[in-house]
């Protein structure tokens, strides 16, 4: 099929690397627009960095609903590419796309709205809630772009492509590099300044990926970037991506709750340690989800090509590579928890406290990865709901957790402990799901 890789023959551990890890690298820009801002943002003290965390949080959110498009794309149109369907998989570029532009701007609009409020909920000090709703406006009406190009990404991985995203998102980071400090410091613009340089980044990541589909790498023959939906091919990227954004959703949701605990045991310095701590962790979470991806594309294609067993073979290849970085990240988080925290927030007190929460997050690491890696084998066969069962459920405990924790008298490691220890569970009964159904699966 034009502009495509075919998964379905050849080498396995080679195919999966190369498709692997240029995701692995985009899925770490990624989070890094979100590090760097707060790396700069550090430099005006620890609260600026509770403002920009508190709206961080709702731009994980935003990152969450953008799933049901970027996974939407990788398996529909990675499945349509292994049955040798061209028109089908021009009918769900197209789709996804189109859907990603709706949902986008009705949720920047809905937020724009309504930001005091929102932000309100955290109960911050005065001045932090001042910052955090003006930084909140202007990160809410760069929406479309951030679910657009999800939704590109997501086409690119199906078609085995996985380096042009690493290669445009790369783009976008550099320039996020470089207008940040020129925004915050250069022309005094704080916390806003932080948000234009990611608005603008953004946008040109966008502007990119349009060039690119347009002119450069026609994708099975070119394809409308918008078009009048059908209930058909709509059903089946709900259908797809629907549990995974819902999943993802929900768990910035249990956040947005965590984050209140947080505030409410620990003040401004309990809030910046979650949303600065969770952007740590998401460097791990999202590196990792690279294989996790890969896996979902390689299985999409080799699934529907019915050669189940070079699904089997890419599935134990992902799990020992998600061990390795899983057992990597149990010792720095652990041993260096402080230290690696201080590059973010140079402030004793935020390093300090954020020492205690990463040496904590740290043990549940094997376990992320774990649940990372099966997530990828299930979206790749098409079932999507089982991991978004198990994280709903887990990550819906966390609240209960983190009260009674606390109420024991662990203070603000109860939420800290909360966290891990659910983490843990998520991945040992997502694992001992798919053993249940192996056979049926595969």
């Amino acid at each position: 099929m034009q502009g495509t890789k075919n998964l379905t023959e050849g080498p396995i551990k080679k195919q999966l690397f190369n498709l692997a890890l240029p995701i692995m690298g985009t899925s770490f820009i990624q989070m890094a627009y979100s590090i760097t801002d707060m790396a700069w943002v550090g430099r005006l003290g620890s609260e600026a960095v509770a403002a920009v965390g508190a709206v961080g949080i709702l731009t994980w959110m935003t990152s969450s609903i953008s799933y049901l498009n970027k996974v939407g794309s990788e398996v529909s149109v990675a499945q349509s590419i292994g049955a040798q369907e061209a028109e089908e998989a021009r009918n769900f570029a197209s789709h996804n796309l189109t859907i990603a532009l709706i949902i986008s701007i009705c949720w920047g609009l809905l937020l724009f709205a309504l930001a005091h409020p929102v932000i309100g909920f955290f109960k911050l000090d005065a001045a932090i809630s001042a910052h955090a709703v003006s930084y909140l406006r202007i990160i809410s009406t760069a929406f479309p772009f951030v679910l657009l190009s999800a939704a590109c990404t997501g086409i690119y991985n199906a078609a085995g492509l996985s380096k042009i995203p690493f290669y445009v998102s790369g783009s976008g980071l550099i320039m996020n590099m470089i207008l940040d400090p020129l925004f915050i410091f250069g022309f005094g613009m704080g916390t806003n300044g932080a948000a234009c340089a990611t608005w603008l980044s953004e946008a040109t990541v966008l502007a990119i990926f349009i060039y690119y589909l347009k002119k450069r790498y026609k994708l099975f023959g070119g394809f409308s970037f918008f078009v009048r939906l059908k209930s058909r091919y709509s059903k089946r990227i709900f259908q797809l991506g629907l549990p995974v954004a819902m999943l993802n959703s929900l768990f910035a949701v249990i956040n947005l709750m965590m984050a209140r605990t947080a505030s409410t045991y620990g003040g401004h310095i309990g809030l910046m340690t979650l949303t600065a701590g969770g952007q740590i962790e998401a460097l791990a979470w999202n590196t990792s989800q690279g294989f996790s991806t890969a896996l979902s594309t390689f299985v999409a294609q080799n699934y529907a090509a019915r050669k189940k067993e070079r699904v089997l073979g890419a599935y134990h290849t992902t799990l020992k590579m998600t061990a390795i970085l899983g057992v990597f990240c149990t010792l720095l988080f652990v041993f260096f928890g402080s230290e690696l925290f201080s590059l973010i927030v140079p402030e004793k007190a935020a390093y300090e406290a954020g020492g205690i929460f990463l040496r904590i997050d740290g043990y549940s690491m094997i376990f992320m990865m774990l649940e990372i890696t099966m997530q990828g084998l299930f979206y790749g066969t098409g079932r999507t709901v089982p991991p978004a069962i198990i994280s709903i459920t887990f990550n819906s405990l966390r609240i209960p957790m983190a009260i009674g924790l606390t109420a024991m008298g662990l203070g603000i490691t109860g939420v800290w402990w909360a966290i891990s220890i659910s983490s843990m569970l998520k991945g040992i009964v997502l694992f001992a799901w798919f053993r249940i159904l192996q056979k049926k699966i595969l």
